[in-house]
């Protein structure tokens, strides 16, 4: 103990990268747990009707069905775990982990906060530091590798419902990511970088030189992605309950269900935290232009927790995609879009607008 105490105070980079840890894989765990309760009551209003609200600590405390967390926790952690027959049960295990991991690494790269200097030393408040050479391309690359967690678990249960899930999620993959991958360079080439500071503070302050109003076509190419990307209705084809009964959820029970549950609100605060990143200024204060650090972090909370009520009111409010549908419009509108609004800002960089 005496060494790690010498380690870390000879060296606050380090102690400073575990903080940053801590902080946001905490922060994101509570936010996704919160994020279904949200998800049921915002159903609620959405339709009319009550939503959770019987469970009660200690048989009396009820604050708008909050204590429905704690029981759904304990429920997860108690119930049978079950394993199909014929499933592959190293890989069957190993499904969940697969689609979680890549869910919290996403948002190791976003700031979200300003830098500080404390003690001759710059904090920078992400996970990984700015200048790492990855950037905005890790997150892309990470959210690809969410989708080998649905299909492990796809076909490693031996079911055909199972299956069809994986097979349309990795179908449904390659016809939306090339569209949001072009309406990303795009933004990349106007900011002039890709690291996400260096874009957030091309943005600036001031709310109208934020990217959603230039790139905002990219915009909208990006953010219909991102519910194709978190496999959020109108295109959860993964799941479907209406057609493939659940798809690749369909044998998974207890903890090992409750982790697939938590890697898609996960990333969702994930995709929450990109677009509010990459066009809507990031922890960037609206008219203040050196904001303290608190006032940073929580502009940057309130634009990401809006988008992720975004994404449950447009669950609940619009229906299932067709899976024909979404390939149709990954391939015929939002790539032709994505392109158009790529040509038209490289016309524009060429005569210096």
């Amino acid at each position: 103990m005496d060494t790690l105490a010498s380690l870390l105070h000879t060296s606050p980079a380090i102690a400073w990268m575990g903080v940053k840890i801590v902080i946001v894989f905490s922060a994101v765990m509570l936010l996704a747990s919160v994020w279904t309760w949200v998800e049921r009551r915002g159903a609620a209003m959405i339709q009319d009707r009550i939503g959770p609200n019987r469970a009660a600590l200690f048989g009396k405390i009820r604050i708008l069905g909050l204590a429905q967390l704690l029981a759904d926790g304990i429920k997860f952690f108690f119930k049978e775990d079950l394993e199909p027959t014929d499933a592959n049960k190293g890989l069957f295990w190993l499904a969940p982990f697969l689609a979680f991991v890549p869910a919290m690494m996403g948002f190791a790269i976003i700031p979200f906060g300003r830098d500080f200097t404390s003690g001759g030393h710059v904090y920078h408040l992400s996970v990984l530091d700015p200048g790492n050479g990855m950037g905005m391309l890790y997150p892309l690359a990470i959210g690809g590798l969410a989708v080998y967690g649905v299909l492990v678990a796809a076909w490693s249960s031996n079911n055909k419902w199972s299956i069809l899930g994986g097979m349309r999620s990795s179908a449904t993959m390659v016809s939306y990511e090339i569209g949001m991958s072009l309406a990303v360079v795009s933004l990349f080439m106007t900011t002039g970088g890709y690291d996400p500071s260096e874009i957030i503070a091309a943005q600036g302050h001031l709310p109208w030189h934020w990217n959603v109003v230039p790139q905002f076509l990219g915009f909208i190419v990006f953010f219909t992605c991102m519910f194709a990307e978190t496999n959020r209705l109108p295109f959860d084809f993964a799941e479907g309950e209406s057609e493939i009964v659940a798809g690749f959820n369909t044998e998974y029970g207890s903890m090992k269900f409750s982790l697939l549950a938590l890697a898609e609100y996960a990333h969702l605060m994930t995709a929450s935290a990109l677009v509010a990143t990459l066009y809507f200024g990031g922890w960037q204060v609206p008219f203040v232009a050196h904001p303290s650090v608190g006032l940073s972090i929580l502009s940057f909370l309130i634009k990401m927790l809006f988008f992720a009520w975004v994404f449950v009111w447009i669950r609940w409010t619009l229906p299932r995609f067709r899976y024909d549908q979404l390939m149709h419009l990954g391939w015929k509108a939002m790539l032709p879009l994505s392109m158009l609004n790529l040509i038209v800002h490289a016309w524009l960089m060429s005569h210096g607008r």
